[in-house]
């Protein structure tokens, strides 16, 4: 009888043991620092834009009522749309008159400013000569010089060669007023426009003249829109400079206009003619505001963005 002896058990391979990967910690809450910074600011632009826009529709508004419905019910809209009160502050308080005076004034003295501004930014930007940084300065010291001491000796000065009291004596001054701003602004500019281009044009035999107007000029016209716009609101609401320099009521610019019409119209009693003078001032400035807002933008941020 035989006996069969049982298999003899076969070595079992060793537990291979997986180590365990310890769970990373529970991350913490993020903090809603940025929601809510974000719902601040916009509610802050809000708020501003809400008490920037609401004087000037209640302005535009107030230029149509006639003047019982004025003190009346001064937030309601009109009844109906009074257009005597614009042709009446156009014709009868002389707004056409003024307002022709300001544009040939500020047209003329822009484009005075943004082309002597523009040659001597890119010599002050693009070469090297003794006295550069301290021509750079003295523009810049310009700017720091409040308006109101130069007023005294300005006025000696304008009557002394003979240009008080005239339309391109103004015109002078403006460009005058104007160029150090413009200078500092576009020398900053310039100077973030690349190199080679220009090498390139000198390389082809450009001259320098060639080179700036037709080259340089153009790549910089984000900044001479930006620079001009900036301009165009100051010298079209000066008021201190024409109200010295230019005394005579054939020649007087739209500031010394609203003046003028505030105080014959107010003894009158027609405010709704005021208000349609104050509109007719506002809407150039809103116009040309709207129109070339994302060429600001762009000359403002093109230095930050290179």
């Amino acid at each position: 009888m035989t006996t069969t002896e049982p298999p003899a058990p076969r070595p079992t391979a060793p537990e291979t043991r997986v180590a365990k990967i310890p769970a990373p910690p529970p991350r913490p809450a993020k903090r809603r620092t940025g929601g809510v910074l974000n719902v601040f600011s916009h509610g802050m632009l809000v708020l501003w834009a809400f008490m920037v826009v609401l004087p000037l529709l209640w302005a535009v508004m107030t230029s149509f009522k006639s003047d019982r419905a004025i003190f009346s019910s001064p937030w309601a809209l009109p009844d109906t749309l009074h257009f005597g009160n614009w042709a009446r502050a156009w014709t009868e308080a002389n707004m056409s008159g003024y307002f022709l005076n300001t544009v040939v004034v500020v047209g003329c003295s822009l484009v005075g400013t943004l082309v002597l501004g523009s040659m001597a930014a890119y010599v002050l930007a693009r070469f090297d000569f003794p006295g550069n940084r301290l021509i750079y300065y003295l523009f810049v010291g310009g700017m720091s010089f409040p308006i109101m001491l130069a007023l005294v000796p300005l006025f000696f000065v304008v009557n002394n060669m003979g240009l008080l009291n005239t339309i391109h004596g103004l015109i002078l001054v403006y460009i005058a007023y104007s160029l150090p701003f413009t200078v500092f602004f576009l020398t900053a500019f310039f100077r973030t426009l690349p190199s080679s281009v220009a090498e390139a044009a000198f390389v082809d035999g450009a001259s320098h003249s060639r080179t700036f107007f037709q080259i340089m000029l153009p790549m910089a016209k984000p900044g001479l829109i930006s620079v001009g716009i900036f301009n165009f609101l100051g010298q079209w609401n000066q008021y201190m400079l024409p109200t010295v320099l230019n005394t005579d009521p054939d020649k007087r610019v739209l500031t010394q206009g609203l003046v003028q019409l505030a105080v014959s119209q107010g003894y009158k009693g027609d405010w709704s003619g005021l208000f349609a003078g104050l509109v007719m001032a506002m809407l150039p400035v809103l116009a040309a505001y709207i129109v070339f807002q994302r060429q600001v933008v762009q000359g403002l941020t093109a230095g930050a963005l290179k």
